[in-house]
């Protein structure tokens, strides 16, 4: 093995190892008025997606951020661009509440 090439391959190796973990999806079921799980956990760059099965629209809204519409028998997602603990609901049906802790 000649020297330049010993740094090429260390400089593989990390890359390799040091790669983040793939983006997962992570789904949250409306049955009944309920978000289900109420509660997740997740990483920047996740999705959530809600999969609605009442026959009515509901929402996952932030208070001062976002907003996912989720059409009846449908599903609606979001992709997590920040770390940190989010509280929503659905502004249709206010006691509908789930909340999302999202880490780096």
């Amino acid at each position: 093995m000649t020297a330049l090439t010993r740094p090429a391959l260390a400089a593989l190796a990390l890359a390799l190892t040091a790669s983040p973990a793939p983006a997962e999806t992570i789904t949250v079921t409306i049955d009944k008025l309920v978000f289900s799980p109420a509660s997740v956990t997740a990483r920047v760059g996740d999705t959530i997606e809600w999969v609605n099965k009442d026959a009515f629209a509901h929402t996952a809204t932030v208070k001062g951020g976002w907003e996912v519409m989720i059409p009846p028998k449908s599903t609606g997602k979001t992709t997590l661009n920040e770390a940190g603990a989010v509280d929503y609901f659905c502004r249709f049906h206010p006691n509908m509440r789930g909340r999302v802790a999202v880490s780096p």
